[in-house]
């Protein structure tokens, strides 16, 4: 087997994560909507530009904290436990769109609830 490059493990990095990062930012889009929907009619009252801005500036942040995910699975890929990391980072996708969508929950509900 030959030796895996840089270049191969952040190719194959980016193949796997870009585009589970369609699914992650529909799953936390929902959990936002729901929690709106959930909220009405109070929520109605919370619509403004700066929920937009703000909402803006929490999907960046969401997308920039997925990025983290590159960290742990180029390491992983460069530790002895590649092939069995590759079978299972599907798990570390898991468990960031969970701990994701909790934080996306949290925050809504508070910009929703305070709305009145």
């Amino acid at each position: 087997m030959s030796e895996m490059t840089v270049r191969d493990a952040l190719t194959d990095a980016i193949r796997y994560w870009e585009v589970r990062r369609v699914a992650y930012n529909a799953i936390l889009l929902a959990v936002v909507v729901v929690v709106f929907v959930l909220q009405w009619p109070e929520s109605r009252s919370a619509i403004s530009a700066n929920l937009a801005q703000t909402l803006f500036i929490l999907a960046v942040l969401a997308n920039v904290a997925y990025c983290a995910a590159y960290v742990v699975d180029i390491a992983a890929q460069y530790s002895g436990f590649r092939a069995m990391w590759k079978r299972y980072r599907w798990s570390l996708f898991t468990e960031g769109v969970v701990f994701a969508s909790i934080i996306a929950r949290f925050i809504a509900a508070g910009l929703f609830n305070h709305a009145a």
